[in-house]
């Protein structure tokens, strides 16, 4: 009974551990990695019991004594989940969540922010305890029963819709991931969007560290304050010293940016938005790098592929060092078979087995109301009753398959929403975040799976006892509701498999802002300039540099030119530097120009839209002949702020007017004067954009402290500071 557990204890702890280290980041403290490190090995612990359980009730006797061995690692695991996911794991993901510069401040502010939550779980408890006493029940479960019929409950009957999306969307992401030409689509929009979020992300962490640093040179060494600055100018160090390939480019400053220097409360305000900027950079880049590696992979396999005969039949990297040796080559032959050759057969084969596996767990919940016994996995397990090992194998394959599913859905949606993860730069909150939906998830699971095992009316499993039905736990639920809930599920995956949602989605014009993005979406030819970033990257590659190194100022081009015909205006070139396409058309016009983070988010998330604005720009391109374009090279986009400004004048295929050769000529000289203003005060470059609410101009003479006291006057002054420039 304890061979197949023995075993697989052991892996478990293992694949914890491995998990770990590939998904955490390099600022997770090691009682957050112990923590979660537990709550998932809890959780997979009552996965690797389910099997164990389930051989100890068959082959004994039905009135036989329960194993205590199994009795006690399966309490041991659930009630540590259960109290890890309702009470530890909040607690700690507040703390690591606040700003605060102290333990005990931070502490509060943990529980101040999961108050909310914790009044509502008490509320459920108090609610449970009240009705245990008005209905008089002989519950055998008592309190602790219906504590945990009740947060149960809560995994039955969301778990259902997650376990149904996965089953589903699994096998189809493997099959269509499988063809070559599929995936380079679909990669080629993920760099394009993740380019532009990339892009963002720099922006918003370049803001943050100009004005933490404006706010630190405005504070004298006496204020009050000082010492929770000091704080934050150390992570500033650090952040440089860590990583000193980082080139902040235009940051500015905002309205309210200046008045962080208030209270203790606001330093630490300003602390966690640098913390968070600082997180979600490197967790696009990291996500970047992923999606770019893979692309130049695929590329490498198809381009073998094709030369095989020339090459004859060896595998050779244009970014990895050639294997020099027989055993090298022998190595390179069977990187080839297997990349180029077998992989995409064992993907498609595999996709196969886990579609049928998908199709007999439905079946399996489908019929769980008759009293004929469907259950493929039911079948097998009784087959080989007398067989310890194969009855624990059979039962720990679909289970482990239904958990992976629920997870993949979770992760899904919770990626859009709540949290991410991502290899190398996941946060301790977003690593405390999903393990406690993990540690949540795990016992309704596998409560779900055994009753896709039936194992005569007298016997039940030790698991089953304990956890006990909902409808005799909960009456309220009514008779039978643990075999009417998961028809429900079975409906819902009919309908994803269908494309239901979808179809009425897209019925509906108006509802498309509520539709789940799904690989699906990006199958509809390639991104151009998707296409684009992988040529520039593995050219940069090839040249030595690093992956994601100019990708920033090169998606920062994308979002303020056109990808095809590479044209914008002089006008908008030199006011604004990521000035969105649009600008293009209403320059034209002269209506005022979006921003450009608007048009990304306006634009980014579908590929219909991308191409109905590259159409439109081409179409006003052609109609306003009078306007001469400005070639700009791609290139260029590798240098800063400032040296781009300077490059655009070099790029100028027209000759302008001598008006605007002086206007340019000025504006030259006041970037220049403002950059040595820049270099005397040690702060990095603030963006040279038009601000709705700031001053549309800053005189390059004025000194940066100047700068800083007339952006906190009231508006009224700024803008007639602003009227008397234009004068």
């Amino acid at each position: 009974m304890w061979v197949f557990y023995l075993i697989s204890l052991p892996l478990t702890l293992g694949m914890v551990i491995l998990t770990l280290r590939y998904f955490a980041g390099p600022e997770v403290p090691r009682y957050v990695l112990f923590t979660v490190g537990y709550a998932w090995f809890c959780s997979l612990s009552i996965i690797i019991l389910v099997p164990a359980d389930i051989w100890a009730t068959i082959s004994q006797s039905p009135n036989h004594n329960e194993n205590g061995g199994i009795s006690f690692f399966w309490s041991l695991s659930y009630w540590s989940t259960f109290l890890l996911t309702w009470a530890v794991v909040p607690l700690i993901q507040g703390f690591e969540d606040a700003g605060d510069f102290t333990v005990t401040e931070r502490l509060k502010t943990s529980v101040h922010v999961n108050l909310l939550f914790y009044l509502i779980v008490g509320s459920i408890g108090l609610f449970g305890l009240i009705l245990l006493i008005l209905m008089r029940k002989n519950w055998s479960g008592g309190v602790l029963g219906l504590a945990m019929a009740c947060s149960n409950t809560f995994g039955l009957v969301t778990g259902a819709f997650l376990l149904g999306f996965g089953l589903s969307e699994i096998p189809k992401s493997l099959w269509r991931n499988a063809d070559w030409t599929t995936r380079q689509k679909v990669l080629s929009h993920k760099i394009a969007k993740m380019a532009v979020k990339l892009d963002d992300a720099h922006q918003d962490l370049s803001n943050a560290i100009v004005v933490a640093q404006a706010t630190s040179n405005q504070m004298s060494k006496r204020d009050p304050l000082r010492p929770y600055m000091n704080v934050i100018d150390d992570m500033l160090n650090k952040m440089f010293r860590e990583d000193p390939s980082f080139k902040p480019q235009g940051g500015r400053l905002g309205e309210n940016d200046m008045d962080y220097d208030t209270d203790e409360k606001s330093m630490a305000t300003l602390r966690r938005h640098l913390r968070g900027a600082r997180e979600e950079y490197y967790r696009y880049k990291s996500e970047y790098m992923t999606y770019v590696m893979e692309a130049l992979e695929l590329e490498d396999t198809i381009r073998n592929f094709d030369r095989r005969n020339s090459t004859g039949w060896k595998y050779i990297s244009s970014f990895r060092p050639v294997r020099t040796g027989k055993i090298g080559a022998v190595f390179d032959t069977m990187e080839f078979i297997w990349k180029c050759i077998l992989r995409k057969q064992v993907e498609k084969a595999f996709a196969i087995i886990l579609g049928i596996m998908s199709a007999a767990i439905l079946l399996a919940e489908a019929t769980l109301l008759p009293s004929v016994d469907l259950s493929l996995f039911s079948i097998l397990v009784n087959s080989v009753k007398s067989q310890e090992v194969l009855v624990q194998l059979f039962a720990f394959v679909p289970l482990m398959y239904m958990c992976i599913c629920t997870y993949y859905s979770l992760l899904k949606i919770g990626m859009l929403m709540f949290y991410s993860l991502t290899p190398w730069q996941t946060s301790s909150v977003n690593l405390l975040m999903i393990c406690s939906m993990v540690a949540r998830y795990a016992p309704p699971i596998s409560y779900n799976f055994l009753n896709l095992i039936r194992l005569g009316q007298e016997r039940h499993t030790i698991f089953e006892k304990r956890m006990g039905n909902i409808d005799t736990a909960v009456p309220f639920f009514g008779e039978g509701f643990n075999k009417i809930y998961p028809l429900i599920m079975v409906i819902y995956t009919l309908m994803v498999v269908s494309n239901f949602f979808d179809r009425v989605i897209n019925f509906f014009g108006s509802w498309k802002r509520f539709s789940f993005q799904t690989e699906a979406e990006d199958l509809d030819g390639f991104d151009p300039s998707g296409i684009i970033i992988l040529q520039k990257e593995r050219s940069w590659l090839e040249q030595g540099r690093q992956v994601g190194d100019n990708v920033v100022p090169l998606a920062r081009t994308f979002n303020g030119t056109d990808i095809e015909s590479a044209s914008t205006s002089m006008d908008n070139a030199a006011v604004e530097m990521k000035a969105a396409t649009n600008s293009v058309t209403n320059g034209i016009k002269g209506n005022p120009s979006k921003p450009s983070k608007e048009e990304a988010r306006k634009y980014g998330t579908s590929r219909e839209a991308i191409s109905n604005k590259y159409a439109a720009i081409r179409e006003q391109n052609r109609h306003a002949s009078s306007t001469k374009p400005v070639e700009q090279s791609i290139a260029s986009t590798k240098v800063s702020l400032l040296d781009t400004a300077n490059s655009q004048s070099s790029n100028t295929t027209a000759g302008p007017s001598s008006g605007l050769a002086s206007k340019w000529e000025s504006m030259k000289t006041g970037f220049q004067s403002f950059k040595a203003n820049i270099g005397a005060k040690k702060f990095i470059p603030l963006r040279q954009t038009q601000e709705p609410k700031l001053v549309s101009r800053v005189n390059s003479s004025e000194s940066l402290d100047e700068i800083f006291q007339r952006l906190k006057r009231p508006s009224g002054d700024s803008e007639t500071y602003g009227n008397g420039d234009e004068d």
